[in-house]
């Protein structure tokens, strides 16, 4: 790779991480209502240790270049937390307090699993079947974060922004057509040129503006338990053991889509599950520490790297360095939030083609027979069902069962799971 080339994908890389680490530190903002230099200071916290768990992951956990970001699995028990919170009279510290506590008894777990390799006699709840249920519905699930990130909201009038709304269209079917009818550079960069022609296209339009305070300080060291120390709950005690099995199919499918995505890097799938997942529990007590969104193997990453041919490991790893470093100067924060939501949303919505695509090839894997069409129906139907139900709808019941009724992810990937090992198919 020529020295162009490499500071190119470095920089397609470093776009990447950015555009999956601006959205959801903004939507915990909003529902544990903090104020703008506090979700400033947690968007700040967030680049540190997306940058940081993606450089460790890629040189000592798994080593694919697999970006690691803000888990929406993690951020839907977070929103689901803040509800159960304030029903019970706690305040939104003491529920992100509690929630710290969910993150560090999930990372240890994690890494009791990854460091014995005791992971590995799990791995036979992970069929293709589970796999590609639990890629379909995180994809179905992200689309609609990433949908809604497309639609802006007028400030003066309170109504949908439509031109925003029409730009940020056009912005997913310029990637879309340059990833598949482009060639050489203009294929590879696809996503880096969509994000800068839409960031620039906004600025002409008028649409460019972000509202994020932004520390006045030069350097900036993330801090250590902003939002008070952990609190443990028995309630969150039990929910972080069940979700840490979701949390290894996370960056079992991860894995899994990289090596379908990556030419010629298969083998030793064992060793990369093991250090992958040991590493992820390690990222976990760090955004327990930091007070972060947990961050996890994006299986997205798999969508991106088909679409961009973005194989190599060093521009990632550079990507990662620059994005650590920055992430010190909240000026540069500042400039970098300042990247509009719909235009993230539209070129992350983008990569999510090809991971449905490997979804649905891996539930391809085994015949279409009866057995196998039902756990796929049952699992998806229920799971995609759960998403579309009202927040309230489980208010009232008990908490552990809020916590996971709320959480189609999480039930419709359990349904799998549970189905394949009950329902055994006849030789």
């Amino acid at each position: 790779m020529n020295t162009e080339n490499k500071y190119l994908s470095t920089l397609q890389w470093f776009i990447f991480l950015l555009a999956n680490s601006i959205a959801l530190p903004i939507v915990i903002g909003n529902v544990f209502q903090l104020t703008g230099a506090e979700t400033s200071a947690l968007m700040q916290r967030t680049f540190f240790i997306v940058a940081l768990s993606s450089f460790i992951q890629a040189k000592f956990g798994h080593r694919y270049p697999i970006a690691d970001g803000p888990a929406g699995s993690w951020v839907s028990i977070f929103v689901i937390f803040a509800s159960i919170g304030a029903q019970q009279g706690l305040t939104m510290m003491e529920t992100l307090q509690t929630l710290e506590a969910g993150l560090i008894v999930a990372g240890l777990l994690l890494f009791l699993l990854g460091i014995t390799k005791w992971v590995r006699h799990l791995l036979f709840l992970f069929s293709p079947i589970v796999t590609g249920t639990f890629l379909f519905i995180l994809a179905i699930q992200l689309s609609g974060v990433f949908i809604k990130g497309m639609v802006s909201m007028d400030r003066n009038t309170g109504e949908m922004d439509g031109v925003s709304f029409l730009l940020s269209i056009l912005i997913f079917f310029f990637i879309i057509i340059l990833s598949s009818k482009a060639k050489g550079r203009l294929k590879n960069y696809a996503i880096l040129l969509g994000i800068l022609a839409g960031w620039i296209t906004f600025f002409i339009f008028g649409r460019g503006h972000q509202t994020i305070s932004i520390s006045a300080d030069f350097i900036q060291i993330p801090e250590i338990f902003p939002w008070g120390y952990p609190t443990l709950t028995g309630g969150v005690y039990v929910t972080a053991i069940l979700f840490t099995f979701l949390l290894i199919s996370n960056t079992f499918a991860a894995i899994s889509a990289a090596e379908e995505a990556i030419p010629n890097n298969k083998g030793q799938f064992h060793d990369k599950l093991n250090r992958g997942t040991w590493i992820g529990g390690v990222s976990h007590l760090f955004s327990a520490v930091f007070s972060t969104i947990a961050v996890v193997p994006l299986p997205a990453t798999a969508g991106f790297v088909k679409l961009t041919k973005q194989y190599r490991i060093i521009p990632f790893l550079c990507a990662c360095g620059i994005m650590v470093t920055i992430s010190l100067f909240p000026s540069i924060v500042g400039l970098l939030a300042s990247l509009p939501l719909p235009v993230a949303s539209a070129a992350l919505l983008a990569t999510i083609i090809d991971m449905l695509g490997i979804a649905i090839r891996s539930l391809n894997k085994h015949p279409l027979n009866d057995r196998n069409v039902t756990i796929i129906g049952v699992s998806l139907l229920v799971g995609i069902g759960i998403m579309l139900l009202p927040e309230d709808i489980f208010n009232g019941l008990p908490y552990i069962i809020q916590t996971i009724g709320k959480n189609g992810l999480l039930v419709g990937t359990f349904l799998a799971i549970m189905f394949e090992q009950l329902w055994k198919p006849k030789n």
